[in-house]
């Protein structure tokens, strides 16, 4: 009988022993990225002190995605105008400017058919560009325009490119890899993408004929978290300001 209770009090600490704290589950930041972005934003998330999961796609695909309930936590987009528009409808806060970039065009490396702006309008071209929907196609559709009035390429100049058009793709990084893999003559794409591809070469648009793309970033006005908002202020100071000027976007 002693041996019983002596037990008993050894079985009354046990039970209001608390248990162990079970380890908190890190953060997760959804991050919703326009295509340009997917470099530099994966170098931003490897020393991210919360794990960033990226959601890749063109900046008008994120817009639906967020306007149809989409889980976001951030949006990072290659225009302002498709963030200015979820900011109206109160889905998220007004896009703050951290990037801009510029168009090119870009050629398979090898065996290149254009070599010149010049040769976008000769007959027989192939050529890729973004939907008007993709910021980079609407980009596009302007510095033709721009090209068309300055007088240098002749007045059927924008004409004779589309014309040549054969695909339109959802997003840059499409347009940039028919291009690499010889499924088109020539392409549309950002400074970025053209400088992180060995298999393309880069022909420049002057700068005067050139459309500069700004790039707005924000929080899903969802009750943004801690991470949420973390993350976006690492892109906007020095971590990821440095990160975008090492992947060539250029300052906002």
């Amino acid at each position: 009988m002693r041996r019983g209770l002596a037990v008993l009090p050894l079985l009354i600490l046990s039970a209001v022993r608390p248990a162990p704290a079970a380890s908190a589950e890190p953060a997760v930041v959804r991050v919703f990225a326009a295509a340009s972005l997917g470099d530099v934003f994966r170098d931003l998330s490897r020393d991210f002190e919360a794990r960033v999961e990226l959601n890749l796609a063109g900046t008008q695909v994120l817009r639906l995605q967020i306007e149809q309930g989409a889980a976001a936590d951030v949006y990072a987009f290659a225009d302002i105008a498709d963030a200015e528009a979820l900011a109206a409808k109160g889905l998220v806060q007004p896009p703050r400017v951290f990037a801009r970039n510029v168009l090119c065009v870009v050629t398979p490396a090898a065996a290149a058919r254009v070599s010149s702006l010049a040769d976008l309008a000769r007959p027989g071209v192939k050529i890729v560009m973004g939907a008007e929907t993709v910021p980079a196609g609407r980009y596009a559709g302007q510095a033709l325009e721009k090209m068309e009035k300055d007088g240098r390429f002749g007045p059927a100049f924008g004409a004779g490119v589309l014309a040549n058009v054969v695909s339109k793709e959802a997003n840059v990084r499409l347009v940039l890899a028919k291009v690499a893999l010889g499924e088109a003559d020539a392409g549309f794409v950002y400074m970025t993408d053209a400088a992180g591809s060995a298999q393309v070469k880069t022909i420049e648009i002057p700068d005067a004929l050139n459309v500069v793309g700004r790039y707005g970033i924000g929080v899903v006005s969802k009750a943004p978290s801690q991470a949420a908002t973390a993350f976006v202020a690492a892109v906007l100071g020095a971590p990821g300001q440095a990160a975008l000027r090492a992947r060539g976007f250029l300052a906002p």
